[in-house]
């Protein structure tokens, strides 16, 4: 039982013996009071704490972005892969007789528009 009471009187904190060990426990409680101190501060620094999220969320999108172009990327080669030969070819004719024949389809593309435009208006005016 001798042995309990020490382990138990040992864990209890009690008064320092002696001037140096007194000043080592107010050391010891100043320097945590200043870390609890401290900590209570950068709690109530809303402004470094804003911060510290908006680092945390940029860092988040970021990422997310990364992995958006990655699986999109993944995507457009499976496209590219199952895109059958005659149907790339027919784009790219397509994409080819487009950019050399841009004013013409520009000028046929603005006729369209205007001729949309003009029915709606004769459309509007009749009811």
């Amino acid at each position: 039982m001798s042995t309990e009471g020490a382990a138990t009187s040992a864990d209890a904190p009690g008064p320092p013996d002696g001037r140096p060990a007194l000043e080592e426990e107010i050391e010891r409680t100043r320097e945590h009071l200043g870390a609890t101190v401290e900590a209570l501060v950068a709690k109530v620094d809303v402004k470094a704490r804003a911060q510290q999220q908006a680092s945390w969320l940029t860092g988040l999108l970021r990422s997310t972005a990364a992995r958006g172009r990655h699986r999109a990327a993944t995507a457009a080669t499976s496209l590219s892969q199952a895109t059958p030969e005659t149907v790339k070819g027919a784009a790219d004719s397509a994409a080819a007789t487009t950019r050399r024949h841009r004013v013409p389809l520009a000028a046929a593309a603005g006729a369209a528009v205007a001729s949309v435009l003009a029915w709606l208006l004769i459309r509007r005016r009749r009811q």
